[in-house]
């Protein structure tokens, strides 16, 4: 009895700071959305990785990008956050957006841990026949 409540105890030591850590990669994705949906890009360009804001150089070269090619970010109609999973040695966040017209998209966020905390690294965009799978 004594070793199943001890594996109990070290099984939820485990899944405590996984828990924290998704609800934090969430947390960022989701004040990113919220910036998109202000249209305060420059804030938005803050949860971007120190790599992405290097790419993207400005807030604006970041607004092109995505307004261009992530419609369905700058404008959700519904967020849903799905499985957080580790791959090569990220943490890649899914995702469905519902977009304004209905639309569901399937994005996959990587993730990366900075001292500021979460930032995201890239964003995938899924073949939507992952949806019904």
């Amino acid at each position: 009895m004594r070793d199943i409540i001890l594996g109990c105890v070290i099984w939820l030591g485990l899944m405590i700071p996984a828990q924290a850590q998704e609800a934090d990669i969430q947390a960022t994705i989701s004040q990113q959305l919220e910036a998109f949906q202000s249209d305060d890009f420059a804030a938005a360009f803050e949860y971007a990785s120190p790599n992405l804001q290097r790419l993207f150089q400005t807030p604006e070269n970041f607004e092109r990008m995505v307004t261009n090619g992530y419609p369905m970010v700058w404008r959700p109609g519904d967020v849903r956050y799905l499985e957080l999973s580790e791959r090569d040695g990220s943490l890649w966040q899914r995702v469905m957006i519902t977009d304004q017209q209905g639309r569901r998209h399937l994005l996959d966020y990587r993730m990366l841990e900075t001292a500021e905390g979460w930032r995201i690294n890239g964003v995938q965009i899924l073949d939507a026949a992952e949806l019904s799978a």
